[in-house]
């Protein structure tokens, strides 16, 4: 059984989406939620489904001795970045090399770096009059956006498309891609 811990920032719906796609998963379960946001709505989602959630401050997050212990104890192997909007630190992304993904709504390297999340993203590639987006689902390295890029689902957009439509036809993609990857990569590390 492969492990899961779920790092969220914010709504929750692609954790939520991941942990309804592993529920009856006999080699894949999630574990954990964690969160940096006491009023993160992900934490609900989470409880619906049974699934512990813990709040942890920046300091506690970047902290080894905090966090490792409670990740030894819900025995993780894999970590999920679902709308984490902190810098993972150094000593995870060693620790966990190569078995910590994240989504970015955009097609990196476009449209990817400090400040470039959610609705920023949406608006800067509605500005640059891109005609396509998506998502790329890559592993986490210590720079930003920068990690090697496992997968990316496109989009096409028209020049009508507001902001608000290109985060809408991201978020389906999203919905389809997200889990589906993840347990393709989390397959490769096993076989």
């Amino acid at each position: 059984m492969t492990n899961i811990a779920i790092f969220v920032s914010g709504n929750g719906t692609n954790c939520e989406n991941i942990i309804k796609y592993f529920s009856n998963n006999d080699k894949v379960n999630v574990s954990i939620v964690i969160s940096n946001r006491p009023d993160a709505y992900a934490i609900v989602r989470a409880a619906k489904y049974g699934v512990p959630c813990t709040v942890l401050s920046k300091t506690e997050i970047n902290d080894e001795a905090t966090i490792m212990p409670l990740l030894q104890k819900y025995d993780v192997d894999f970590i999920v970045l679902a709308g984490f909007m902190l810098m993972v630190p150094e000593f995870l992304t060693n620790k966990f090399n190569r078995r910590i993904v994240n989504i970015h709504p955009s097609l990196l390297p476009k449209f990817g770096g400090k400040g470039m999340y959610g609705h920023h993203v949406h608006e800067a590639v509605k500005a640059a009059g891109e005609t396509e987006t998506g998502i790329t689902i890559h592993f986490v390295s210590n720079i930003c956006d920068g990690g090697e890029i496992i997968a990316q689902f496109k989009t096409p957009l028209s020049p009508a498309d507001t902001p608000e439509d290109i985060e809408a036809k991201v978020h389906i993609l999203e919905q389809q891609h997200f889990p589906e990857v993840i347990e393709t990569t989390i397959k490769s590390l096993i076989d």
